[in-house]
């Protein structure tokens, strides 16, 4: 029988991410302003990014408390292991510009992946966009459990 969980019981989630001048740490309530700023800032340009087209979201008009709201709900998810949601900060400036959200393969059974894997950053941080995703790529192929991750390429 397959294992329920989404990563194993024993496996070591990892705390965050540095690569380059980015740095990933789980996503938290603590991160509301800056994500809330950095998202509403940027809807066009996510709604752009590969792997964001035809989702619900970013929601136009979502408030800073139901974003908190949003934010506990991931960092729920992490406590219990559903769901990774990572904060990109820019290293040299301190400054929330991005999100990478790791969770169940949306196609399980379909497609065969066991991994959906998004990002986006802010647009006015676009060009961090496909270092974002290098760095996710190859952190997923050595550092977490899964064998096939769906995440949209940025490869021209």
């Amino acid at each position: 029988m397959a294992d329920p969980l989404f990563v194993p019981a024993g496996f070591a989630v990892p705390g965050g991410l540095v690569a380059r001048s980015l740095r990933l740490e789980p996503l938290g309530p603590q991160h509301n302003d800056e994500d809330h700023e950095a998202w509403t800032s940027s809807i066009e340009h996510i709604r752009g990014t590969p792997g964001f087209h035809g989702r619900s979201w970013p929601v136009d008009g979502m408030t800073l408390e139901e974003n908190l709201a949003d934010l506990r709900r991931h960092a729920d998810d992490f406590a219990a292991r559903t769901g990774f949601t990572y904060t990109v900060i820019d290293g040299s400036a301190g400054r929330v510009v991005g999100c990478v959200y790791i969770y169940p393969g949306r196609h399980e059974g379909q497609q065969g992946y066991d991994a959906d894997v998004r990002s986006w950053v802010r647009a006015d941080r676009a060009e961090l966009d496909e270092p974002v995703y290098e760095a996710v790529t190859a952190w997923l192929a050595t550092a977490w459990p899964f064998v096939r991750a769906e995440y949209a390429s940025r490869r021209r």
